[in-house]
């Protein structure tokens, strides 16, 4: 354990990070000694586990004695599904799409083939399957695999029509190779096409049925090298199905006909059938169908036979959505799918396909989705899914992680959730069966909240590598549904045009179990967590309005005097204390614009809300004048204070959610006091006013000293009176003109919805980093608010501010509105917005000598504001006296965004914000109490900090002693790229400062030194979702959205690094193969069963030579098929392996035993006949012989 010196400037520090060190800021500090005790050999960065649906699925395999599914995508990907909590990810390298996959039946491997035709050798005898061997063909491209069950030999169909046969063991082509020409009658003139099917007969291996595209179908005898039968149709066929005796095969074509052949009658076919075509009176053929692009004949030893297929239905058919028809006798049913159908297959009783089949379910892979349908059950109904493969039920559009949650949160989300599961399931087990769960011993709470398109929120247990839906809340329910069509209606109210109810952003206490949730419709939910069910009578309601600034509007010329500022009390808890409201404005009119009407229409109706988490609050934001409320951005709530704040590009507004009342509603620039030295000054035209004094300024002169090198062109001094100053202004003026050139004229004229954000010229980004500033920074207005209680009641009251507008120097070095059109709007849309928000109980000003409440928000010009809360005493004062809010200033200035801040104690410890500890909401009054967590920090001394903030940004991070609010230490992330998400994380052995860069690079950093720890380019930024969705937590966990169906989870943890490999399942378990089936005492006698192949002798070098260099290429995986088997981990593999080892040894030593045995009885038998004829002949003269 090291122990570090703050006092001292550190030594040694190494230039691990790429972007900068750690330095020591001049500052007092006060305490001795600050134990950092994270290193970096605590850190490790790997993947653990992904979860989801595999996005864009393409193939599918099923082991039937292994019991384990595997899943291939179009970008190369491999997805095995065993039980659940079984499963795996596997990737190949070139990235191409998966075409098939052909398992090795109980031998833990799997064939793919890809569409850069190669096929892979996977080996699934460990926890992560590794690739053995590869064959990339060069001449041909690859269009079917088939493997006989229990045989070594892959048969390879390609473009051309040729066979190709591949030994599974070396991985290495056999000479023997079917040829197309040779396959078809030699009197046909045009090419087969590609191979569609390869299957062998069931009965007789030395038969293959090969199936080109044109719709022929050839019986070939690999004995005799020759066609035995050619069976032509003028459709093109899709898929071919044996029968299980051998004598008949059904196939699938392109006119939605299926067609049954006798293998010895190659004419015509036998029954030719359209199972969804109309069936004409006078005896024509059915009109044509969509074609049937696979279908599956499994027989039954008790009844009639399945046919299950897909597609085949009527073009004239109402149902536009992809059907399963299952045909058993008599009956036919058509299953609707919600998505296409990409596959299927019919899972049944025993492997060998020369016994009757016994189906059992047919598994389908949907493009969204896996559906399991039980064939057992009258109905046909399907197995409920273990896996996490919902997701993408409704697009993701946020993700939040927790890590060691409160172990009673997981049990009470269960107990609410466990009431919202589907009825009508089959009631047996889930047929995908395979594998072990790990042995991890690591394991601890952790949560996943995910927000969806729907305005839906799904809360994921994700402890132990897993991941299981525990509970799902629909915002949506608060609100009533828009009615389409029909009467004449209102224009529509609503910001997006898709998806109103989307959820931007949440906040959540798990402590408290307090549920805040912004939606992109501008408005926000505010829940309680209550195991009890309730009706809401009426929905309580705050409307906030937000409106442009006045001197956006019209800039004030500078000879008119300035307008006389009224002051306003510290604090606005409620609205009738600002003097008069202004006149309403209508709400819809056909000749005016919109104004105070919200997005959404709260539902008037009773709510009834069942037991989980239960609407407290809703507030809203209204249209001002034609022009729709801005997004909110940031979102933070606070159990111990009642409060929840939100801001965006317009500013924030405070609520106290215990009173339903407005607390604060302001821009940035009012919360700058007028001596502040890190006020923004206009860009523009537009005349500097001082703050409106919606606050009550308590700034105690904040001295917190910068470089001179960090200040922004933008931020000018209060008074620019030397010539340095002016000379930095018209650099900046001038950098303005040359920018505002680039733009088309189109930018000026939609000013007000742009979102781009102009950087500075040394810096350099890519399309898509810009992509994601330009989320980040959007155009603010002014705020005002109008508040509701309930649906009933109309009667809206302003909050309003009056503006004072100071007059300006004529000199001032800002230039006149006469320039171009796009500067003003460059000027617009690099307004200041707030990006972050914590609640803290801390010292908001310098001169504090203990903790108070406080609320800390980040902006996206890189500044630190403080605003402190004064709160009544709990019980019933705190619901009837105000809260009061008040402005402390700046404490800190950073480069880029503020991203997240966090503070410590004078032991380098954590603080986490204050908490209301959960109870039940409606429970009786006399039960209610309101216990507030008591901070933990003591008072501090006179002249000591006790307390130490760390703020992150998109460039750099500081740490800054409290209550003297000095910088005691500062690093550079990044000059080149930005900071998109950063936390600071507890880990076992300390805390840390986790950062995600878009270039990406994961970094770490120490806390309080901020040493570089970590630093790994780990995920470079390819798509706006990794950004939108990337989030660390505690103990070293992460994770990111990789696609719009899938959750990829990291760790940075040696630990859970080393304890991966026990946690992780064990895919392949050691089985027996079931017995082959009987052949009976008659087909013994008369050869009537099964015709057995050495396929060896045939395909062997021997026999059919050696295949062509440049046909194929012969890659060898990483290892030898010994090494990956010493490689495989884990004790029940190894205890397997030493099984079977043990078992074939006794089996070899019983069998020489039996030898042995049979030896003695020989000799036995042949003393005792020796013995006879000497005594036979023992006193008998010669000539009696």
């Amino acid at each position: 354990m090291k122990k570090f010196n703050i006092r001292k400037v550190l030594d040694g520090l190494t230039a691990s990070s790429s972007s900068g060190t750690a330095s020591p800021q001049p500052g007092t500090y006060q305490n001795d000694v600050i134990q950092e005790t994270l290193q970096s050999e605590h850190f490790q960065l790997c993947k653990t586990v992904r979860h989801g649906f595999p996005y864009q699925p393409s193939s599918m395999a099923f082991d039937p004695v292994q019991k384990i599914l595997a899943i291939g995508t179009q970008s190369g990907a491999v997805r095995l599904f065993g039980r659940a909590g079984v499963e795996c990810y596997c990737q190949h390298d070139s990235g191409a799409a998966v075409i098939q996959l052909q398992f090795l039946v109980n031998e833990g491997a799997l064939v793919s083939a890809l569409a850069d035709d190669s096929v892979h050798l996977w080996n699934l005898r460990q926890k992560q399957p590794a690739i053995l061997h590869t064959l990339k063909f060069n001449r041909e491209r690859i269009t079917f695999c088939h493997l006989p069950f229990q045989s070594k030999w892959l048969y390879i169909g390609t473009e051309k029509g040729n066979i190709h046969i591949v030994n599974v063991e070396s991985f290495t082509l056999s000479g023997y190779v079917i040829m197309w020409n040779k396959a078809i009658e030699l009197s046909s003139k045009s090419h087969p096409g590609p191979v569609v099917h390869i299957s062998d007969n069931p009965m007789d291996e030395g038969k293959i049925l090969i199936g080109f595209e044109c719709g022929t179908v050839v019986l070939w005898d690999l004995k005799c090298k020759k066609a035995d039968y050619r069976y032509n149709h003028d459709e093109a066929i899709h898929s071919v199905a044996w029968h299980h005796e051998g004598k008949q095969f059904t196939c699938s074509h392109s006119d939605g006909t299926l067609t049954t052949w006798n293998v010895r009658v190659p004419a015509k076919p036998t029954i030719t059938v359209t199972p969804h075509g109309k069936q004409p009176k006078d005896g024509k053929k059915p009109e044509p169908c969509k074609p049937i692009l696979k279908v599956e004949y499994k027989t039954t030893r008790a009844g009639d036979a399945f046919v299950v297929m897909s597609g085949g239905l009527s073009y004239d058919t109402g149902c536009r959505r992809s059907c399963l028809t299952v045909m058993h006798g008599k009956s036919t049913a058509v299953l609707e799918m919600d998505y296409p159908i990409v596959d299927f297959l019919t899972l049944c009783e025993t492997p060998y396909p020369n016994d009757f089949q016994e189906p059992y379910a047919v598994v389908v892979l949907l493009e969204k989705d896996l559906v399991v349908i039980d064939l057992e059950q009258i109905g046909y109904p399907i197995f409920e899914n273990p896996y996490p493969l919902s997701i993408h039920e409704s697009p993701v559009t946020c993700v939040e992680y927790f890590a060691d949650c409160p172990p009673e949160l997981i049990p009470a989300l269960y107990s609410v959730g466990s009431r919202q599961k589907r009825q009508g399931y089959s009631k047996k087990e889930w047929p995908i069966s395979g594998g072990n769960w790990g042995q991890g011993t690591l394991s601890y709470p952790e949560i996943i909240v995910t927000g969806h398109a729907d305005g839906s929120i799904k809360f994921w247990d994700a402890s132990a590598i897993m991941l299981q839906v525990l509970y799902k809340l629909k915002t949506a329910k608060v609100f009533e549904k828009a009615l389409k069509g029909g009467k004449e209606e209102k224009p529509s109210t609503e910001i997006v045009d898709e998806d109103p109810f989307a959820i931007q952003t949440v906040s959540w206490c798990p402590e408290s179990r307090m549920l805040c949730v912004a939606g992109v419709s501008a408005h926000v939910i505010i829940y309680r967590f209550s195991k009890q069910e309730i009706t809401t009578e009426v929905v309580q309601l705050l409307e906030v309005r937000m409106q442009g600034e006045l001197n956006d509007v019209d800039s004030p010329d500078p000879a008119d005097p300035p307008t006389p500022s009224t002051p306003v009390p510290p604090s606005s808890s409620s609205p009738t204390q600002e003097g008069e409201p202004p006149e309403a404005q209508p709400f819809t009119s056909d000749d005016g614009p919109r104004d105070n009407v919200p997005c959404l229409k709260v539902r008037s109706a009773p709510l009834k809300q069942s037991p989980g988490y239960q609407v407290e609050l809703v507030i809203q934001l209204v249209w001002v004048s034609g022009e729709p409320p801005q997004q909110i951005t940031s979102l933070a709530v606070s159990s111990s204070d009642g409060l929840v704040v939100f801001g965006n590009s317009s500013g924030l507004a405070v609520v106290d959610y215990l009173q339903k009342s407005l607390l604060l509603n302001i821009s940035t620039s009012e919360l700058y006091s007028p001596s502040d030295p890190y006020q923004r000054q206009p860009r523009s035209p537009r005349k500097t006013r001082q703050p409106s004094g919606a606050l009550s300024d308590h700034s105690d002169g904040n001295n917190v000293s910068e470089e001179k090198s960090n200040k922004s062109p933008t931020s000018g001094s209060t008074t620019p009176a030397n010539s340095d100053d002016e000379h930095k202004q018209k650099r900046f003026i001038e950098m303005v003109k040359s920018k505002s050139r680039r733009f088309s004229k189109t930018v000026s004229n939609d000013f007000a919805k742009m979102s781009k954000r102009i950087s500075s010229p040394t810096e350099q980004k890519t399309g898509l980093e810009e992509r994601v500033r330009q989320q980040r920074s959007l155009p603010y207005k002014r705020c005002f608010c109008c508040m509701k209680e309930g649906m009933a009641s109309r009667n809206l009251l302003y909050v309003h501010r009056t503006l004072s507008v100071p007059d300006v120097n004529a000199k001032d070095s800002s230039f006149s509105r006469s320039r171009s059109s796009s500067v003003t709007s460059i000027e617009r849309e690099s307004r200041e917005a707030i990006s972050s928000f914590h609640f803290s109980e801390s010292f908001p000003r310098k001169t504090d000598s203990s903790p108070s409440p406080s609320l800390w928000l980040g902006t996206t010009q890189g500044t630190v504001l403080v605003l402190s809360l004064s709160l009544p005493p709990t019980g019933d004062q705190r619901l009837q006296q105000p809260v009061e809010v008040s402005s402390c200033g700046t404490l800190v200035r950073l480069k880029g965004g503020i991203l997240t801040m966090a503070f410590l104690d004078s032991l380098g410890a954590v603080l986490p914000p204050s908490y209301e500890p959960w109870s039940e909401p409606n429970a009786p009054d006399e039960e209610k109490t309101r216990r507030r967590r008591p901070a933990s920090p003591p008072p501090t001394q006179e002249g000591q900090d006790s307390q130490y903030a760390v703020v992150c940004s998109e460039k750099q991070a500081k740490v800054v002693g409290l209550p003297s609010q000095s910088c005691f230490f500062k690093h550079n992330i990044t000059e080149s790229s930005f900071v998109l998400r950063a936390d600071v994380v507890q880990m076992a052995a300390g805390l840390c400062l986790a950062c995600f860069c878009a270039n990406g690079h994961i970094m770490t950093l120490s806390l309080p030194s901020l040493r570089p720890l970590l630093d790994v380019n780990y995920l470079p930024l390819t798509d706006m979702r990794i950004a939108r969705t990337f989030c660390f937590s505690n103990l070293g966990q992460a994770l990111y959205l990789t696609s719009p169906t899938e959750i990829q989870r990291i760790t940075y943890s040696q630990e859970t690094c080393d304890n991966l490999q026990e946690m992780m399942g064990e895919l392949f378990t050691p089985l027996e193969t079931p017995e082959a089936p009987n052949r009976g005492f008659f087909k013994g006698l008369f050869g009537g069963g099964a015709q057995s192949l050495d396929r060896e002798d045939l395909f062997g070098e021997t026999a059919a030579g050696k295949a062509s260099r440049s046909l194929a290429q012969h890659i060898p995986g990483p290892q030898g098929m010994e090494g990956m088997k010493g490689a495989a981990s884990g004790v029940v593999g190894d205890l397997a392996r030493a099984r079977i080892a043990l078992d074939e040894r006794g089996q070899k030593l019983g069998e020489l035993e039996d030898r042995t045995a049979a030896m003695m009885a020989s000799a036995d038998s042949f003393s005792k006949h020796a013995h006879d004829m000497m005594l036979k002949y023992k006193d008998k003269k010669w000539y009696q012989l």
